[in-house]
């Protein structure tokens, strides 16, 4: 048991003594009374602390330093004052930080008059005066700062900067006796008091955070563990407090709080509870006895905010254990409802709360300005729960300093400004940045005009001497070892400051001046100040982050509030405000928001506040209630603004991950806000106009005045061609302009951020001051410079500074490069107009105290940062300031407008080029927004490919876009994936210009003049037959509503590699049963054709045009009968119908005996007929058609526009019918094979109906003596004419007549000429085959069998024949067995597998040529049907552009350029991309003038021996001379050449590796390969195998590495070390440089972690695999197993050399189980050897295991497992 000690004050005769217990200590006279500390003592002294005091003296008559350990808080100071007071000895008071160096411990240079004078600070004068020195903060301070005490605390020794020397008093006594004291002064020895103590005060580390003492250190003190004061002690004293308060409670929560500190509790993790705040706590429930105890508890411990859910829980659990869970019992203050001035003169309010239905009226310390009744601030509008906050925020006013704690934008700072206007007080904000200083956060140095330094006080203590309002703006960025200075103001409202002044609260003062009867003068002149009674601290912070580590640095937050913290502040939570509050907010904020908008807003922003999806709560971060307020500000003046607009603004969406693009477009969905896509906005014209006399600029629709500027040559101005994308994010931003906001520009490089801005600028006639951050941009260099002139700091003005100053536009580019701490301090600059400069200025928006800058009304920023995340390895600019701008993400132009921009770049650039361009950068950004590569490409360097081309036009482009993209020729991964992306477009990057692979040309037999067709219509009336028409409407169904479906097109341009005639070629997306019957094409405006293809099992149509990107579907399966059990096989014809039915087709369905359909857009009508007809659609572009039945004697005329059908019978019976011209038609009887010409009236009426003739034609040979040749039956015939030129080209005659084009099987081509106008005998000129194509056989080749399951047998529905007249050209596709192979390839050459050939024949050159049509990738198991289609896989159709489109059977879409004069044209194109290498070497000439004269030219002499010659008048054959013949020099007579430059090889040759060279380089390689297989035990069947699975995932291996290798670089980067001997020099130093300080620079280096922070253990993974019995099953249908096996290949071979960051282990389910071992985190494996036989294990335990699986078990056990993993923690 403790002995009960007393303390006794003695006066006796020889002077006063204190005794404790049986301890006395005799008193001596302070030498400066003021210094001794006052009114700590209490007058009742608790046994415990009189039981610390009797040691401190011991201690102290045993002449030891003594150390005070023990929790956080107030006590162990108050001991160590309290016995000072009681022992009347003077203090030297100092608060370690982080930032203490030695010469704030020993001695300080400063300059007076031009001389650095050493002064001594506290240590040193401690020592030497007999003071005691409190160190409070020892495991704040840096290691190796303190160990400077440590021979002053043994020995009592000390040397100094200023060559003094501190001895021991003994040793000096000695010394004395011996030597004069002028003689040891003039050795400059110092005597050090023998009452010289230390008493340090520190935290017990390591359960605390802080640095370990030192063991010399440690060694020299004693320690004395002073813990909180016992149950016993600390009850009466809270008793004392609180005499309105039940005992009962009292004790409740003394024994919380005990609970709370004990050991039990702090292993659980949780921070010990601030005992010391029950104190003031009490004060505040003495007056509210009715406040509830929870919510007590949770402004001195906010629990909720602080601790995860397990100590939240725990928690509670005590609170409920005390009875103190009451918080739903008791009623909350629920505003302030009114507040009056005291009489008093103490700066006092009365201050009326409203509780329940009391009102309780209460004193606090008020302002020194006049209070303002509560509500009556304009630009506040007051919630319930804001009202509420502020009547508790009152209360704890009351006692002690706040904090608020909420999440940003919430409304801190506009709640800490209204309560500090109704109580009168003026706010000192003061904006925390995360590498403060303590020197920034009390006093810094500065230099007066005549050169001496001094000591600035900092807005912090001026704020605490006329008792303003402190707002400590930020705290939760705050180093917790710069905030420590802080603690004893907070406490104690004490402070010591680096000039040696001292500010004392209100009442020691007070009684400092009575007992020494001073007056304020002359306490000031020994550097005391009154710390004003009203001042009082307001610290806001964003929540602490649960469960994050302590010190982190990274953007995402950290544990902040620490046991330290609880114990400075009594904390508020603002609470997010209720959707109705909210509501009411925006309402009286912005009254002429839309309604309906505003409530779908909020019903947005709560929706995602409310999950606990993650992602979405990072996207209700940018939804602040700053953020929804700028939002309804824009939508209150636009009022017909989308808000899917606004809110995707708001979060950038356009830079978001996919998941939470997706997220936050389902949210937008599910709140019915749809993007109303503005029709006007394509059409719209974005230009800006510029009216000069009223000077009004306008932008799209936004108008806004120009500027008057006084400094012209500020505004910039910019090349920059207009396009409409920039100018609507520039209409845009003018909005936010006018509106007065700041504005923030987002987006990748090389989109034009900095383009827009000048312009922007330029147009409004702004002037702009530039500031370009970095990482070593800090607060200082932000807003001053300073420099040294002549002995004296100045500062320069920053541009910030500048623009601040002359209201000019602050552009800040890079934003997003310096740190997010230093960019922080924009904030307040923003939000209240408010900053302090380093040389003590401020900035302020409003007039008011002198040395301040006024911001000047038209100061706007506007700030550049590229988009956050990799590859941009900047700082979340946006995460952490994003919601005090107004955000525009900038995006590289859409392809129109990027095409019209580049044409302005490059305007003799071919348009196809620059389309090219645009089209594969426009692939490549996709590619980085999806991750498939990391480089964003941008604007930037398609222009500047655009540039070189224009500039050097014969360059190709191959080679120009190398100058972009060499940057990834060494990633090998990478440069397939561009140039895959570029060859898909169209660039032949790495083509060589001779690889041009066109068809072989065979030469065509000669024409030959085989017959006449003549035309009977003489008088004889049985030769002119009339054929009745009869009309009638046709019947209609419909309309049938589809669905059109579009798919995105994956084209690709054939030319990449190679030149050939295929020009492009893409996949409809169908299934693999489906079966092609029909392709057509419409010719379109501006040389688009559209492509129509038609398939019928199921039937459905697909469109798209030539060049487009999206293939349109519409499936007809519920129009057309079902088909059943294949006993039906429709065929389907398509007719493309014209003016002013573009866009509609008209489809027929020849088998059964229904219907036609007409298809419009997306319904479709159902024309009944009777079936079985086939269709004729030459002329449906004229809105006709006409259908026959084979073997009937009727035609059917459909007229679609006039819904009518004309039906014409005939005296014949039908084979088929060819419309060769619009009103002339040509019939072929069935049986014979007889022609007819059927000529009707063009235009055909109901009323002069049967006027129809049909005249027969007889075919007649050359001469008729040979007996009739064969009647040719055509198969196509052209419906015009060859133009004349093409008509004498074939013929090889000048000849102008009608003429038709006809095909047969027997010809290459016919030509009729003078058919079907003349009616004389019309000629018939033959292209004759060797050999009928009737005749050949089918299926010959193998091949060909297989794929069609046996010979044809009828005749296939499509002939497959087309003739494009103005290439005067027929072409035809033909099965290979029809073509003559051998003439086409070599005879050692093996024909490829193909689909068909195209025959073309050219009948301008006469040559016929093969082109083969690659295999189709997939066909259709319906082989019979498909030889009902047609004869070779493919079908075909012309292309108005001189060339055909074939489809073949698997839905491949192939374009062919068959025209000679576009092939050659288009060669051209592809060479010029190429690039011409001429191989001639190139020549570097240098043109000189020699200055000497030509004399006579001459040739000069001939060396014998041909040694080269350079100059020199005299030989001939050289180079570089003159007058004597050579190259290259002047006056000489003619050029000669000696030969001397041997023979020359190409570029290309040079270029290449020489063959043993590459072969060494191969075998190098493979012989690496089998050591490494040898090394590592495994055969190289083995190693085939592993490679199977690696190579099928290489490329994702790659990328996940680079994102892996992304997070490395992030962890790594560096910090700045300050108070370095060596480095650069630091500004914040540069005084203490003048003064001859060393530790004045900052050096990069690896930042130590904090002392006290948890390690950091890597991240625990794992795989779970699923290795059920069905993935080997299924394996051989979908290739499942294979794929899993590949992903674990994957994660294996990505994870690999990174086992310090992630730790991993792989397991597999089945029906064995759900935790099968494949990989142990503690052993993965290492080499292809083990990875292999981990996927081995996977594929035999699928193959053997028992069926069944445990998929749910498996991922439950595995979560469990992974969160068991305590001990790692997050990185």
């Amino acid at each position: 048991m403790w002995r009960t000690c007393e303390v006794k004050l003695l006066n006796t005769s020889s002077g006063d003594t204190v005794k404790i217990g049986d301890i006395t200590y005799k008193i001596k006279t302070p030498r400066n009374p003021e210094l001794v500390p006052v009114k700590h003592i209490s007058d009742s002294l608790p046994q415990a602390v009189a039981q610390h005091l009797r040691w401190i003296m011991q201690k102290d008559l045993l002449g030891q330093d003594v150390f005070l350990i023990g929790p956080p808080g107030p006590l162990r100071r108050s001991i160590a004052m309290q016995y000072l007071e009681l022992t009347k000895r003077e203090v030297e008071y100092v608060a370690l930080s982080r930032d203490t160096t030695e010469t704030d411990l020993k001695q300080r240079r400063e300059i007076r008059s031009g001389t650095a004078f050493y002064i001594d600070q506290c240590a040193v004068r401690a020592a030497t005066q007999g003071r005691v020195l409190v160190l409070e903060g020892l495991e704040k301070a840096e290691r190796n700062v303190l160990p400077v005490l440590n021979n002053l605390l043994e020995n009592r020794e000390m040397q100094l900067e200023d060559g003094r020397f501190l001895m021991s008093s003994e040793r000096y006594d000695k010394l004395l006796q011996e030597h004069t004291k002028e003689e040891l002064d003039t050795w400059k020895i110092v005597r050090v008091s023998e009452d010289f103590r230390v008493i340090a005060l520190g935290l017990p580390v390591p359960k605390y955070k802080g640095n370990p003492l030192d063991p010399p250190l440690r060694s020299r003190f004693q320690a004395r563990d002073i813990y909180y004061l016992p149950f016993k002690d600390q009850l009466e004293l809270l008793y004392t407090a609180g005499p309105n308060i039940a005992a009962e409670r009292v004790s409740q929560l003394l024994s919380l709080a005990t609970t709370l500190c004990s050991q039990e509790s702090s292993t659980l993790g949780l921070p010990d509870f601030p005992v010391d705040n029950l104190l003031p706590a009490l004060h505040v429930l003495n007056v509210f006895p009715m406040l509830s105890s929870q919510q007590l508890v949770q402004r001195l411990y906010p629990y909720t905010s602080i601790l995860g859910k397990d100590g939240r829980t725990a928690v509670e659990g005590v609170l409920s254990r005390f009875e103190l869970f009451d918080a739903r019992r008791q009623p909350a203050p629920s505003a302030v409802l009114s507040v009056s001035t005291t009489k008093d003169a103490g700066g006092h309010a009365n201050v009326t709360l409203g509780i329940a239905d009391k009102e309780v009226t209460f004193q606090v310390p008020s302002g020194t300005n006049e209070p303002r009744p509560p509500n009556s601030s304009s630009n506040f509008i007051n919630t319930p729960s804001h009202s509420q906050l502020i009547a508790e925020m009152m209360q704890s006013h009351m006692v002690k300093d706040m904090c608020l704690i909420g999440a940003k934008g919430c409304g801190k700072s506009v709640i800490a400004r209204e309560f500090a206007e109704i109580l009168g007080y003026s706010i000192e904000p003061v904006m925390l940045y995360q590498d403060m200083t303590a020197r920034d956060l009390l006093q810094q140095r500065y230099t007066l005009p005549n050169g001496d330094t001094s000591w600035r006080p900092s807005p912090l203590v001026t704020a605490a001497i006329e008792g303003k309002l402190l707002l400590l703006d930020g705290i939760h960025r705050v180093n917790l070892g710069t905030l420590a200075v802080l603690s004893r103001l907070l406490h104690d409202r004490e402070l010591d400051l680096y000039d040696g002044s001292r500010l004392l609260r209100w009442d020691r003062y007070q009684t400092l001046k009575e007992e020494q009867q001073l007056s304020d003068q002359q306490l000031q002149e020994r550097s005391i100040f009154p710390i004003h009674p009203s001042f009082r601290v307001l610290a806001l912070a964003e929540p602490p982050v649960v469960g994050a580590n302590t010190s982190a640095t990274n953007s995402k937050g950290q544990q902040w509030l620490g046991p330290e913290l609880l114990t400075m502040f009594l904390y508020h939570t603002v609470t997010p405000l209720s959707k109705a509050e909210e509501m009411g907010l925006i309402d009286g904020l912005t009254p002429n928001v839309p309604k309906e908008a505003a409530e779908q807003l909020l019903h947005l922003t709560h929706s995602l506040r409310k999950t606990n999806d993650p992602t979405a709560q990072s996207l209700a971060s940018s939804l602040s209630t700053r953020q929804l307020l700028r939002i309804c500000r824009r939508l209150s003046q636009y009022p017909e603004e989308s808000i899917a607009r606004a809110v995707n603004k708001a979060c950038l969406s356009r830079f978001l991950p996919s998941l939470a693009r997706s997220s936050l477009e389902k949210s937008l969905s599910n709140s019915s806000i749809v993007d109303t896509a503005d029709p006007a906005e394509h059409t719209r014209d974005y230009s800006c106009e510029f009216q000069s006399p009223d000077g009004v600029l306008t932008i799209g629709s936004v108008s806004a005045p120009v500027y008057n500027p006084s400094e012209k040559m500020k505004i910039p101005d910019v090349l920059f061609y207009d396009n409409p994308q920039h100018m609507m994010v520039m209409e845009d931003m003018l909005k936010d302009f006018l509106l007065g906001e700041h504005l923030l520009l987002v987006g990748n490089q090389g989109v034009g951020k900095n383009k827009i801005v000048d312009r922007f600028l330029h147009l409004l006639n702004r002037p702009r001051e530039y500031l370009q951050l970095h990482r070593d941009t800090t607060v200082q260099t932000l807003t001053l410079q300073p420099s040294v002139r002549d002995g004296i700091i100045t500062y320069e003005d920053s541009p910030l500074v500048k623009a601040v100053k002359m209201g000019h536009i602050l552009v800040i580019d890079e934003a997003d490069k310096a740190p997010t701490n230093v960019t922080c301090i924009l904030k307040t600059l923003v939000e209240s107009g408010e900053m302090i400069l380093a040389d003590g200025r401020r900035i302020i928006s409003a007039r008011g105290r002198p040395n301040t800058i006024l911001m000047h009304p038209d100061f706007r920023m506007l700030v550049l940062a590229n988009r956050p995340g990799f590859p941009f390895l900047g700082n979340d600019f946006f995460g952490a300031l994003g919601d005090i701008f107004s955000c525009h993400a900038v995006d590289n132009p859409k392809p129109q407008a990027e095409l019209a921009m580049l044409k302005q770049y490059g305007p003799d650039v071919p348009d196809a080029t620059l389309q090219k361009l645009v089209a594969a950068f426009g692939e490549l950004r996709s590619m980085a927004d999806q991750g498939t590569i990391t480089y964003p490409y941008s604007t930037r360097e398609v222009v500047n490919i655009v540039k070189h081309l224009q500039k050097f036009p014969e360059e190709g482009l191959a080679n120009v876009v190398r100058n972009v993209f060499d940057f990834d020729s060494y990633n090998k991964d990478m440069r397939e994936v561009l140039i895959e992306a570029l060859h898909k477009h169209g660039i032949p990057i790495g083509a060589k210009p001779n690889a041009v692979k066109l068809a072989k040309e065979l030469p065509l037999p000669e024409v030959k003049m085989t017959g006449y067709w003549t035309i009977n219509q003489g008088g004889n009336a049985r030769r002119k037959l009339l054929c009745p028409t009869e009309t009638h409407p046709i019947d209609i169904k419909g309309p049938v509503f589809l669905r059109v479906q579009g798919y995105p097109c994956n084209r690709q341009e054939s030319r990449a590699l190679s030149f050939s005639e295929e020009k492009a070629h893409w996949q409809i997306p169908m299934n693999e049963v489906n079966i092609i019957c029909d392709v057509t094409t419409k010719d379109e405006e501006q040389e688009q054709n559209t492509l129509y293809v038609a398939t019928c099992n199921p039937v459905s149509l697909y469109s798209m045009k030539e060049q487009g990107d999206t293939i349109h579907c519409i499936e007809l399966y519920d129009v057309f009968p079902r088909t059943i059990s294949g006993v039906w096989q429709p065929f389907v014809t398509v007719a493309p119908l014209g003016n002013p039915l573009d866009g509609q087709v008209v489809l027929h369905e020849e088998q059964s005996s229904v219907n036609r359909y007409i298809v419009l857009y997306n319904s479709i009508f159902i024309v009944s007929m009777q079936g079985g007809h086939k269709m004729c659609r030459d002329f449906a572009h004229k809105n006709w058609l006409l259908f026959y039945k084979e073997n009937g004697n009727q035609v059917e005329v459909l007229d679609v526009l006039e819904g009518r059908v004309h039906s014409i019978s005939l005296p014949i019976n039908l084979k088929s019918v060819f419309l060769v011209a619009e009103d002339r038609w040509l019939l072929l009887e069935s049986e014979t094979n007889k022609k007819f010409l059927l000529t009707k009236p063009m235009h055909m009426t109901a009323e002069d109906s049967g006027v129809c003739q049909l005249h027969s034609i007889s075919d007649d040979p050359v001469s008729s003596g040979h007996g009739t040749t064969e009647v040719s039956v055509p198969q196509m015939l052209s419906s015009d004419q060859l133009p004349n030129e093409n008509l004498s080209a074939a013929l090889d005659q000048k000849i102008v007549s009608p003429n038709r084009i006809l095909a047969d099987t027997g010809s290459f081509a016919q030509l009729i000429v003078g058919f079907p106008d003349l009616m004389s005998p019309n000629e018939v000129y033959s292209f004759k085959r060797p050999a009928d194509l009737s005749t050949m056989k089918s299926g010959e080749s193998g091949a060909h069998m297989f794929l069609r399951g046996g010979l044809r047998t009828s005749t296939p529905k499509q002939h497959n024949c087309v003739s494009l007249l103005s290439a005067n050209q027929v072409v035809r596709a033909l099965p290979p067995n029809k073509v003559p192979l051998k003439d086409v390839y070599p005879k050692d050459v093996t024909p490829p597998l193909t689909a068909a050939y195209l025959e073309v024949t050219d009948l301008n050159s006469k040559k016929v040529k093969y082109i083969p049509v690659p295999r189709s990738m997939s066909v259709s198991p319906y082989t019979n049907w498909l030889a009902k289609v047609s004869e070779t896989d493919v079908l075909i159709a012309g292309l108005s552009s001189g060339g055909v489109v074939t489809v073949d059977m698997g839905g491949y879409i192939r374009l062919w350029e068959t025209g000679l004069d576009t092939l050659q044209r288009s060669l051209m194109e592809w060479r010029n991309m190429i690039g011409s290498e001429d191989g001639r070497p190139l020549q570097i000439t240098i043109q000189r003038d020699s200055g000497m004269d030509v004399t006579a030219p001459k040739h000069g002499k001939v060396d014998p021996v041909n040694a080269p010659h350079v100059g020199g008048n005299q030989w001939a054959g050289g180079t570089g001379g003159r007058d004597t013949a050579g190259l290259g020099g002047k006056g000489g007579p003619y050029r000669l050449d000696a030969g001397h430059k041997v023979y020359q090889v190409s570029q290309a040759e040079k270029d290449a590796v020489p063959e043993e060279v590459r072969r060494a380089a191969r075998e190098m390689a493979e012989k690496a390969f089998k050591e490494r297989l040898k090394e590592i035990d495994m055969s190289e069947y083995d190693g085939e195998t592993y490679e199977r699975f690696s190579n099928a995932v290489k490329r994702q291996v790659q990328s996940l590495r680079i994102i892996l290798d992304s997070l490395q670089a992030k962890g790594k980067e560096r910090q700045w070390l300050k108070n370095q001997a060596l480095g650069e020099l630091d500004d914040a130093k540069i005084i203490d440089g003048l003064t001859g300080e060393k530790a004045i620079y900052k050096r990069r280096g690896e930042l130590d972690p904090e002392l006290g922070s948890p390690q950091q253990k890597p991240k625990r993974l794992r795989v779970l695999a699923d290795v059920s019995g069905s993935m080997y099953r299924f394996n051989g249908v979908d290739g499942r197993l294979e794929r899993s096996m590949e992903a674990v290949c994957m994660v294996m071979e990505a994870l690999e050399n990174y086992e310090h960051k992630f730790k991993y282990d792989i397991v597999g389910h089945s029906g064995d189980g759900f935790d099968i071992e494949l990989v142990r985190a503690d052993k993965v494996p290492k080499n292809n050897k083990q990875r292999l036989k981990v996927l081995r294990n996977m594929h035999a335990h699928s193959q053997f295991c028992m069926s069944g699986d445990y998929t749910l078990e498996g991922t439950e056990a595995s979560i469990k497992d992974l969160t068991n993993c305590r001990f790692f923690t997050g990185f």
